[in-house]
């Protein structure tokens, strides 16, 4: 099966439609899928819950999808950094459904493990845990946490061979494998592509059986939020 597609635009055709559930990899700007998140933009969907660690800055990331108000509600940790995400949210046009970060990352692993809810402590007498079945083990209460199952997932990775094999950058691997396992159709963006065979087994992050679909992006933006520098002596 032929998995790469020659644009971020094919890749989402068939795939992609008005009020679904997306998992979106990244953190901060880290590790986005940037060529994918500009065609769901131009495709036109709406009504979309993004899950996401956050929704980028107001011009960048998932921010281009606020902008457009294609997003109708975020499962969101962060949301800092992106004045159009408080102002919809403020103003009552945005659905949030704040997540505490672990406990996102584990409901989009659980997902992709089968696990359809799990117990946790975190969130325990906050507003997390309301309207949450809340049980007792060994005298210490959990909350309930059911676990999510995107629609589609959108993810970076640096390269993959022609199976779907994926390896990730460094600290670009953040959400981006639990989102890929948990979404019933996974589209990966990467900056390489291998033959299948290059990448050796020990150095593969996430194997091909969870990537329905490739797109090459070789020069991606790779913006960051706040750039910081100092003078070194020399």
């Amino acid at each position: 099966m032929n998995k790469i597609y020659p644009s971020a635009a094919k890749a989402l055709e068939g795939v992609i439609q008005d009020g679904q559930l997306i998992a979106v990899g990244g953190f901060g700007l880290c590790g986005i899928p940037e060529a994918l998140i500009d065609a769901v933009r131009d495709s036109g969907v709406k009504n979309l819950t993004a899950i996401s660690n956050n929704a980028g800055v107001d011009d960048f990331g998932l921010g281009k999808l606020l902008q457009t108000r294609q997003i109708r509600k975020m499962i969101s940790s962060y949301v800092g950094e992106n004045k159009e995400f408080e102002r919809q949210y403020l103003a009552g046009e945005l659905e949030l459904e704040f997540t505490p970060q672990g406990t996102l990352a584990e409901k989009l692993r659980a997902g992709g493990a089968g696990i359809p809810a799990f117990f946790t402590k975190t969130g325990v007498g906050t507003i997390v845990a309301e309207g949450k079945e809340l049980r007792e083990f060994d005298g210490e209460t959990y909350v309930m946490e059911r676990s999510l199952l995107p629609d589609v997932a959108l993810v970076k990775a640096d390269i993959a061979d022609r199976s779907g094999n994926l390896r990730f950058n460094l600290t670009a691997r953040n959400f981006n494998p639990a989102a890929a396992m948990a979404g019933k159709i996974c589209i990966v963006e990467v900056e390489r592509i291998v033959a299948t065979g290059e990448l050796a087994p020990d150095d593969i992050h996430l194997p091909g059986i969870y990537v329905h679909r490739i797109v090459h992006n070789p020069t991606p933006e790779k913006r960051i939020e706040k750039r910081t520098t100092r003078d070194r002596k020399v």
